[in-house]
């Protein structure tokens, strides 16, 4: 198939609308071959869709509205890329490579046709042509699909490793950013200090990992409105003590950490719900001068600036970045050494 002519390494020649927009703020892309010359193209297996995009869209369909399959139909048919136009967010993939431009020089430079790959970028920017969908897998927020995708250079992008299942691979990669932001921030706090984690899905499981295994020293806790994972978690060593709460009762998270601390709250804060409305739980569960970070694409970061600000909160509020250099090594590393971890998400994806 021939080639278009050189991209712009950031993709700006796939938005259709509006124009001078970069692809992630783009209301519609262009997802149709050919490919530029500096693109790849994938043939793509799976989507792992963000779990707060996927809980909204099974609040659609709880309510009356279009399953989660015509609902990712939809998106993609009219904007060419998944994007919840809800939560804004997207999730990321796992395909195998069809197509190399001969002036591609981005991260899967050197990969051959058929080498299977999962995106470190998010759905939200990314090209996406869905010829059909095969199945849905509501536990792992996964979907297998026959579709097309494409990435610029710029896009970062792993080979999948043989050593572990793709279905492991690609829902630890679509959360990597966590625990590699986590260990990173647990290195600056006190000695035998406090971490509260908020959400104990993929990405608080694997945040919970990383702080114990960079700061042993520190006490670990676990709050989710589902007791379930919670066991999990702790029964992994992941936490020293956990709480089944509604992270939107911000009162309620508070009174369990001034508890867990003898009334000192924590030193750092990691928000990884994917439902609303619990920015103050974080806020008001962080001492003085302590961190809060916000990781999940629920968030709304004006009421969490907002918020603090009302309460009088001197807290350091930091937005979850998704992309951190090495991140990806750092993460399937974790999840390799963590024989626990590796094992309990194994089960949460049906794996054992």
């Amino acid at each position: 198939m021939p080639f278009r002519p050189i991209s712009n390494p950031l993709g700006v020649r796939r938005v259709l609308e509006p124009a001078g927009a970069l692809p992630q703020a783009a209301h519609r892309l262009d997802a149709e071959l050919p490919a530029y010359r500096d693109e790849i193209v994938l043939d793509v297996q799976t989507l792992n869709i963000d779990a707060a995009s996927f809980v909204q869209m099974e609040s659609v369909h709880a309510t009356g509205g279009p399953d989660v399959g015509q609902q990712i139909a939809a998106i993609v048919a009219a904007r060419g890329k998944m994007q919840n136009p809800v939560t804004g967010s997207g999730g990321m993939l796992l395909g195998r490579v069809q197509q190399m431009g001969p002036h591609y020089s981005g991260p899967l430079a050197g990969a051959q046709i058929g080498d299977q790959v999962a995106t470190l970028v998010s759905l939200t920017l990314t090209p996406l042509h869905l010829h059909e969908i095969v199945a849905i897998v509501p536990h792992a927020h996964q979907v297998h699909v026959r579709a097309t995708a494409i990435l610029p250079s710029s896009a970062p992008a792993a080979l999948v490793p043989d050593d572990l299942p793709p279905s492991l691979v690609l829902a630890v990669l679509d959360v990597c950013g966590a625990p590699a932001q986590v260990a990173r921030m647990v290195t600056q706090l006190p000695q035998r200090g406090h971490l509260l984690c908020i959400g104990a899905g993929k990405a608080g499981t694997l945040a919970l990992a990383a702080a114990r295994e960079t700061r042993p020293d520190l006490r670990l806790w676990a709050i989710d409105r589902f007791e379930a994972p919670l066991r999990e978690v702790h029964a992994a060593g992941l936490c020293d003590g956990y709480a089944a709460l509604d992270a939107s009762d911000a009162l309620a998270v508070r009174e369990a950490v001034l508890r867990w601390t003898n009334g000192q709250l924590c030193d750092a804060v990691v928000q990884m719900a994917s439902l609303p409305n619990t920015e103050m739980a974080a806020i008001l569960a962080c001492r003085p001068r302590g961190v809060c970070l916000y990781f999940s694409m629920a968030t709304s970061f004006a009421q969490v600036a907002l918020g603090a600000e009302g309460v009088g909160a001197d807290v350091d509020l930091l937005i979850g970045n998704g992309y951190l250099q090495d991140h990806a090594q750092m993460a399937l590393t974790l999840v390799r050494r963590q024989e626990k971890t590796r094992a309990l998400l194994a089960r949460r994806l049906g794996l054992a």
